[in-house]
């Protein structure tokens, strides 16, 4: 049975592409067969490569999925609006999440933070209609216990579980703030820091960085929210 996924972030610009890359790249290395949703991609013109070729490239997983792509750089609705497009509805969103729902796992990356507006919906309103459960992505310095349990309390405000965090960028050299946040992510959130990604990773070739991947999360977490074929969640179509 398909496992969905959806990973967010504290805010734009904290890893959340090269965390889904890492994550595609630890459940492809398992032998699980993998799929990669971006719902809107943005500051992307027609033709270029976009994250989905970026995660492609770091993690060899080709089964992606791209519902809407808009040239300026800003939040999926204002960048539609903004270019004339129509905006991507929730119910076409679900409905090609659920194309590739004979995957063993399913990773569905959103677009900045969890209430930026994907289109008529958030990624909080696509988790609750999905029954899906949440990975957040956090910075590791100054703002980020803030920025953490703000998402961390929404998403529990809205009955959504967040299976976890990972800093989306750790520095070879951290600062007493980088330092500290990973010790008090877990007491201010009650969610457990399950990963690190190196800063720079998402510049290494694909071997080095698909060997490495599975090493950055916690073994125990991966082996429960990952790798399993577990029970889908309701209301998430899986293909037995």
């Amino acid at each position: 049975m398909s496992r969905l996924l959806l990973i967010t972030g504290t805010s734009t610009d904290v890893g959340k592409t090269i965390v889904t890359a890492a994550l595609a790249a630890t459940a492809r290395a398992a032998g699980l067969d993998v799929a990669v949703c971006k719902p809107a991609q943005t500051g992307v013109a027609p033709g270029e490569s976009g994250d989905l070729a970026e995660i492609t490239r770091l993690s060899g997983v080709t089964r992606t999925l791209e519902l809407a792509r808009y040239p300026e750089p800003l939040a999926p609705d204002t960048a539609a609006r903004r270019c004339g497009q129509p905006l991507l509805t929730l119910s076409e969103t679900i409905a090609g999440i659920e194309s590739c729902a004979d995957a063993d796992l399913v990773l569905v990356e959103g677009a900045g933070g969890l209430l930026v507006r994907i289109g008529d919906f958030t990624l909080l309103d696509l988790a609750q209609k999905l029954s899906a459960p949440v990975l957040l992505v956090a910075a590791p310095g100054l703002g980020t216990l803030n920025h953490s349990e703000l998402t961390t309390r929404a998403l529990a405000a809205a009955g959504v579980p967040c299976t976890g965090l990972v800093i989306g960028s750790w520095p070879a050299t951290p600062d007493l703030a980088s330092e500290c946040n990973r010790t008090d992510l877990p007491a201010v959130t009650g969610v457990d820091v399950v990963g690190s990604i190196p800063s720079g990773a998402g510049s290494w070739p694909s071997p080095d960085f698909t060997t490495a991947a599975p090493t950055w999360f916690d073994p125990t977490w991966t082996a429960g929210h990952l790798l399993t074929r577990a029970q889908q969640s309701p209301g998430w179509v899986g293909a037995s």
